[in-house]
């Protein structure tokens, strides 16, 4: 029994590997579920000003590439990480932990002196198991004390929050931003509130149509799974997320279907200028016909592909010296 425990031991050996990278893998995927993606440059961690259209705090950008300040990190600890800096299960300790363990054994397998015999790989295989599940078990207490006091947010990009339906259509044109004599608004008073002055470059009336415009044009180049025209109008960072979630759909047998998108209501957040691009963020409520359906069978997995929903979601857009905006992060609002 022995000889042939010996005979499989390098068998064993890759099936160990593959259950931490497994594992690694569900850490990942938990890791990555959040309400917001993409950069607002500088202000990435900091939450949008609230607004008429978005009354309630913006959801944290969780996935970014935006790298975190000292400052930031002391005036926020609890607030989202980038996905970047997530190390995730073998981050720390844990890391150091299973990497000792694997290229010990490795080596020593190379060498010639194996993993010490059957009751010495059992063992290891018995380590990496103990420590694998006490990783695992502090990730998800952790992450249970990190999670946002509001409760969990929508992953995908294209179901988000549901809002009844409210008056107006459109960009509050010409008088935008703001939360004039607080009608209607439901947001603490410790929250930043939109106003005249969180407009510092001056957005025009053509700015406020060209976000609608992007709007319909970034939910039907998703819907077409078109990523020549998803790279056109999104920032590099926004369309590997974008992309990352459409093939993540194909993978899964799933498409998503979005048509008949219509802004309801939508009024500026902030703009601002630094290292000599412009960034706007914009809240937007808009409807639509949004739903999830099997890509061989046409079956509706998810949604109404009859009945259009209401979404309301924070954009942020940036822009270059002579050049078009572009989106450059969405976060759910609710």
């Amino acid at each position: 029994m022995l000889s042939s425990i010996r005979r499989f031991r390098s068998v064993f050996a890759v099936a160990a590997v593959a259950m931490a990278v497994s594992l690694a893998a569900v850490d990942f995927a938990e890791a990555r579920r959040g309400g917001g993606f993409g950069s607002r440059g500088s202000r990435t961690f900091n939450a949008p000003t609230v607004t008429r259209t978005a009354p309630n705090p913006a959801a944290p950008v969780d996935r970014t590439m935006a790298p975190r300040t000292q400052q930031q990190n002391a005036a926020a600890p609890n607030a989202a990480r980038p996905q970047n800096q997530n190390r995730g299960l073998f981050g720390g300790l844990a890391g150091g932990l299973l990497g000792g363990l694997f290229l010990g054994g490795l080596f020593g397998m190379l060498m010639g002196t194996g993993f010490g015999g059957a009751a010495g790989f059992l063992g290891m295989l018995l380590q990496v198991a103990l420590i694998a599940g006490l990783a695992m078990l502090l990730m998800r207490m952790f992450a249970r004390r990190q999670q946002p006091a509001g409760g969990p947010t929508n992953a995908g990009y294209g179901h988000a929050y549901q809002s009844p339906q409210g008056e107006g259509r459109g960009f509050q044109i010409p008088k935008i931003g703001g939360l004039a004599g607080g009608a209607g608004s439901s947001a603490p008073q410790a929250v930043r509130q939109a106003s005249d002055a969180t407009d510092e470059i001056g957005i025009t009336n053509r700015d406020l149509e060209q976000f609608e415009k992007l709007l319909k044009q970034v939910q039907a180049a998703y819907a077409a799974e078109d990523y020549a025209a998803l790279r056109a109008i999104t920032t590099p960072e926004a369309m590997s997320y974008l992309a990352e979630e459409l093939g993540e759909n194909a993978t899964s047998g799933l498409k998503n279907e979005v048509r008949d998108v219509t802004l309801l209501q939508g009024d500026l957040s902030e703009a601002w200028r630094e290292n000599g691009q412009d960034y706007a963020t914009v809240a937007m409520r808009y409807s639509s016909v949004d739903f999830m359906h099997d890509r061989n069978t046409g079956a509706v997995a998810q949604g109404d592909p009859d009945n259009a929903t209401e979404t309301v979601e924070v954009w942020t857009f940036v822009r270059k010296p002579a050049q078009d905006w572009k989106l450059s992060a969405i976060q759910n609002a609710g």
